[in-house]
């Protein structure tokens, strides 16, 4: 079957839908792609994904797939120790097994898109998804939880910088509490992953966190700020990228650790559950909102602290 995609326009920015992917464009320049009906394997844990991203120069920022952990995609809402579920991908870490193939990977399964609105500001989806558990012989995987999603593209006053604003409010829908944590809360040193979660491209590699606390690299993991860069280069080009992540401070726990490596490859991630378990209660939901600006060119303290700012800004306007 063939499926035709729809366009929609605003002032300045661009979206087709295919039925499968949202595809937003500013101009004749592609920047970013929101696949909401993957096809991936149950083994990494499908969810929607946002791949690729690019900049308004035409840089692209992420990487998917990747041949050592095909479960990272692009930037995603990924958590990998959900109760004794999996819905980060790949293996799981406890502290009876280790990390252990359990044959518990779940999903986020996309329901509807219960509103796209366009506006001069930007484009705002809102999107219901319910997450899964894996399926069994004969037997469907248990609803555990309805998430609302909401994420904005916008352009930021800054010239060669959009921001992506990301929310997402989780409702424990089965017939018992959850704790979400981490391999760390596990037992595993320093590797809280969980979270909003970006694969940058091979050629970031070695590249340079920025914080409030000054420059630098692997050093920067399970730190605390309200906002984190990242700054690569890319190989044909060899111009450089920024990615910069802004947490709202109402977040529970906030400041969150940050997931952040650049010397074995290049990623970030929000880490709310970095080194202490949360829990989802039955009909206490919790919602996390995060801005994730992509900007052409590097930063210095000045310029870092100016797209953090307006970053800030656009997620305390996002109503």
């Amino acid at each position: 079957m063939t499926t035709t995609a729809t366009n929609h326009t605003t002032s300045a920015l661009s979206y087709t839908d295919d039925g499968r992917t949202l595809t937003f464009t500013v101009g004749a320049q592609h920047i970013a792609s929101y696949t909401y009906r993957p096809t991936d394997h149950q083994y990494e844990s499908p969810r929607p994904y946002f791949h690729p991203l690019t900049t308004l120069g035409g840089d692209e920022v992420t990487i998917s797939r990747p041949w050592d952990h095909v479960w990272h995609k692009g930037l995603s809402w990924a958590l990998p120790n959900v109760g004794e579920h999996n819905f980060w991908g790949g293996a799981t870490y406890t502290r009876q097994t280790g990390y252990a193939n359990l044959d518990n990977n779940g999903a986020m399964n996309h329901e509807v898109f219960t509103s796209i609105e366009e506006s001069t500001d930007g484009i705002v989806a809102s999107e219901s998804l319910v997450w899964t558990a894996q399926p069994t012989p004969g037997r469907e995987g248990q609803a555990l939880i309805k998430e609302d999603r909401r994420f904005a593209l916008q352009l930021l006053p800054i010239p060669g910088s959009w921001v992506l604003l990301f929310e997402t409010t989780m409702d424990n829908t089965s017939d018992a509490d959850i704790t979400i944590g981490s391999p760390t809360t596990e037992g595993r040193d320093n590797a809280g992953y969980g979270g909003l979660f970006w694969r940058g491209p091979r050629s970031f590699t070695g590249g340079e966190f920025r914080s409030e606390a000054g420059t630098g690299a692997d050093e920067f993991m399970g730190t605390r700020s309200s906002w984190i860069a990242f700054t690569g280069q890319h190989d044909v080009t060899c111009r450089k990228s920024t990615i910069l992540f802004v947490e709202d401070q109402a977040n529970p726990g906030a400041s969150n650790q940050w997931f952040a490596r650049s010397s074995m490859f290049a990623c970030l991630g929000s880490a709310p559950f970095f080194s202490e378990v949360v829990p989802l209660k039955v009909g206490e939901p919790l919602t996390y909102r995060y801005a994730v600006v992509i900007s052409d060119g590097s930063v210095d303290a000045g310029s870092a602290v100016a797209l953090a700012d307006a970053a800030t800004a656009a997620l305390e306007a996002w109503a």
